[in-house]
C-alpha cells in the first residue's frame, strides 16, 4: 500500500512537471511564433531603422504602438538567436507578430519594399528627382546628379537631356534604402522590359531610336488634354520629322522659358535662346519634354498614316485642333483663333 503512494506521487510530480512543461513551452512557441507584439490601434505599423540604431531603439520605437506581453521572453528569444544589432531598413510589422518574424527580419534585414512612384506630368529632371525618392533614403540631389552625368548614363545609352526616357511613368517596389546605381540598373530593366522586341521593330519601322520616339511622345501629351486627338498629333509629328520640317511645337517653347503653365505663345517667346526651340532648330530636341505615359509611346508607334503637316487650337476653344495637310487651310484657321483670343481680350479689357 506503501509503495503504491509512493509511485502515485512520483507520477503525479512527473506529471505535473510535464504539464508546466507543456505549458511553459506552448507559451514560449506562442510568443516566439505566433504573438508577442499587440498593436495599441489594431493596425500595421511602419518603421525606418537607420544605420548605427541599436535593438533598444528599435524596441522604444514598437513600444510606442505595440504591447509587448512577455519582455522576458523576448529578450531571452533575442540571445538565442544572437541578434546583436538590427539591420537598416523599412519594415512595415503586421498587427500581432511574433519574436521569431521581428529578430529574423531585423537581423537579416527583411525589408518591406516601398513604393515609387510618377506620372507623365513630371517634365524636368529636378521634378524627377524629387518624386522618385520621396519615400527613400536616398535625396533628390544625389538622384539628380546621376540624372546628370554623361559619363555614368553613356553605358546605358542615355545623357543628361535624355535620361527622364529611362524613368518610365509607373509605380515601381523597390527597397527604401535602395542605392542610387541600383536603383538605375532597376530602371534600365523596366526599360529594356517596356522596349520590347515589339516595341523596338516598330520603332525601326518608323525610323526612330526609342528615345526618339518617346521625345515624340512627349511632344503629343504637351499638346493636347484631348486623348482621341493625340494619335492624329503624332501622325503629324511623324510627317514633319521623316520630311525634316522644323516641328515649331509650342510646348517645347513652354518647356525652353520655363513656364508650363503659358496659356498663349507669342512672338517674343519663339525668339528664346534654347535648343529646345523648335521653331529656331530643326529636328527633335535633345530630350524629352516631360516623362511621357507609356500608352503615349504607344499611340506614337502606332500612330495612323495621315497627310497632316499643321494643327491649330479651334477657334470654338473646345480643347480640339483643326489639321490641315497644307500652308493655306492652316493659315485661315490660326486666323479665325487669333480672331477669337483677341476678341476675349478686348471683352476682359472692357
Amino acid at each position: 500500500m506503501k509503495k503504491r503512494k509512493i509511485v502515485y506521487l512520483v507520477l503525479g510530480i512527473i506529471g505535473t512537471v510535464l504539464l508546466l512543461f507543456t505549458v511553459f513551452a506552448a507559451e514560449q512557441y506562442y510568443r516566439w511564433k505566433i504573438c508577442n507584439f499587440t498593436s495599441k490601434d489594431g493596425e500595421s505599423h511602419s518603421y525606418h531603422i537607420y544605420a548605427g540604431a541599436t535593438i533598444d531603439s528599435v524596441l522604444n520605437l514598437l513600444r510606442e504602438d505595440y504591447d509587448i506581453s512577455a519582455e522576458v521572453d523576448l529578450k531571452m528569444h533575442m540571445r538565442a538567436s544572437i541578434l546583436r544589432h538590427p539591420e537598416p531598413g523599412h519594415y512595415t510589422f503586421k498587427a500581432k507578430i511574433g519574436d521569431r518574424e521581428l529578430i529574423e527580419r531585423l537581423k537579416y534585414g527583411y525589408q518591406t519594399p516601398v513604393r515609387i512612384t510618377w506620372n507623365n506630368y513630371v517634365r524636368t529632371r529636378e521634378e524627377l528627382a524629387g518624386k522618385v525618392t520621396r519615400h527613400l533614403l536616398m535625396d533628390s540631389t544625389t538622384l539628380l546628379g546621376y540624372l546628370e552625368d554623361d559619363a555614368y548614363l553613356a553605358p546605358m545609352g542615355f545623357n543628361k537631356e535624355t535620361s527622364r526616357c529611362l524613368f518610365i511613368p509607373n509605380t515601381y517596389e523597390v527597397y527604401w534604402d535602395i542605392t542610387p546605381d541600383n536603383l538605375f540598373r532597376r530602371m534600365e530593366r523596366e526599360y529594356n522590359k517596356f522596349w520590347n522586341d515589339e516595341r523596338r521593330a516598330k520603332a525601326d519601322s518608323i525610323g526612330l531610336t526609342p528615345i526618339e520616339i518617346a521625345i515624340v511622345a512627349s511632344i503629343v501629351e504637351g499638346e493636347s488634354h484631348n486623348k482621341k486627338e493625340l494619335p492624329l498629333i503624332a501622325s503629324l509629328y511623324l510627317n514633319r520629322v521623316h520630311r525634316n520640317m522644323p516641328l515649331q511645337a509650342c510646348p517645347t517653347i513652354k518647356y525652353a522659358v520655363g513656364d508650363f503653365k503659358l496659356k498663349r505663345v507669342l512672338y517674343r517667346h519663339l525668339a528664346v535662346e534654347s535648343p529646345y526651340n523648335t521653331y529656331k532648330n530643326p529636328g527633335l530636341p535633345p530630350g524629352p519634354i516631360r516623362c511621357p505615359a507609356p500608352q503615349t509611346i504607344d499611340i506614337v508607334l502606332n500612330a495612323p498614316k495621315t497627310d497632316y503637316l499643321f494643327m491649330c487650337a479651334s477657334p470654338e476653344l473646345n480643347n480640339t485642333h483643326i489639321f490641315s495637310s497644307t500652308y493655306g487651310n492652316h493659315s485661315a484657321a490660326a486666323r479665325q483663333y487669333r480672331h477669337t483670343m483677341d476678341t476675349i481680350n478686348w471683352e476682359r479689357l472692357q
